[in-house]
């Protein structure tokens, strides 16, 4: 048999053990897919030796790499991972958002902001960079090149036509969290892309329901990421 699993914390909602479990038993693969919640990265060591696949979730996805023996490519521009397969690194959250989002964008969505700079940030930068779109980090504690909270004017809106939230606000079970961004200058010329994906409408979206934007959830892209995990942990 073989094993595979996740890591991160919280996982209480993991989509990935059901949509890995499932397939391989509607597909009669000999292997199972478990939890591996941790409370700090050091304890991912034994891990690595003993699975044949691992996913990474948040808060690891930057710090695991310093216990790989190398990255792919993409995961090094990326600079975070969430796919392991014998010890080197992989990124299959930029792929799977690029796949997800490519279908909602208009030709005229040229700017974007993301708010939150954690892992999956740094794949949808690398994602949306990829797709032509120049994009603004948005930030509880801004550094040089990003916007505060605070500094999200009508102008600023206005100018860009998506918005990405890769924070964890409004995720299951805190479902009514949403990003601290200024809702009434939100119209139709907008696409509110949310990386989590339960609930299906969060608050953050719902914001932008109300005011006539497109919306989509992370679904599409977490069911990517997922594909590209398993081509690689079969090649």
């Amino acid at each position: 048999m073989r094993h595979f699993g996740i890591i991160g914390k919280p996982l209480v909602q993991s989509f990935s053990a059901r949509y890995f479990n499932e397939k391989f038993q509607r597909e009669g693969i000999d292997a199972e897919y478990s939890l591996y919640p941790l409370d700090r990265i050091e304890d991912v060591a034994p891990l690595l030796d003993r699975l044949d696949g691992m996913n990474v979730t948040m808060p690891f996805k930057q710090e695991v790499i310093r216990y790989l023996d190398g990255l792919d490519e993409t995961a090094k521009q990326v600079g975070a991972v969430n796919v392991i397969c014998r010890r080197i690194g992989y990124n299959t959250d930029c792929l799977g958002f690029m796949r997800s989002i490519r279908e909602m964008l208009r030709g005229e969505d040229r700017r974007a902001l993301i708010l939150g700079t954690g892992g999956a940030s740094k794949a949808v930068q690398y994602g949306l960079s990829q797709l032509g779109i120049a994009w603004t980090l948005v930030s509880r504690t801004p550094g040089e090149g990003m916007l505060g909270y605070d500094e999200l004017t009508e102008e600023v809106m206005r100018d860009v036509q998506v918005i990405v939230n890769t924070t964890p606000l409004g995720m299951y079970p805190n479902v009514d969290g949403k990003a601290d961004i200024p809702y009434a200058w939100i119209g139709a010329e907008h696409l509110l892309f949310d990386c989590v994906y339960n609930p299906e409408t969060t608050q953050f979206l719902a914001e932008g329901v109300k005011r006539g934007a497109r919306t989509m959830n992370g679904m599409g892209m977490l069911y990517g990421q997922a594909e590209e995990a398993w081509r690689i942990w079969q090649v």
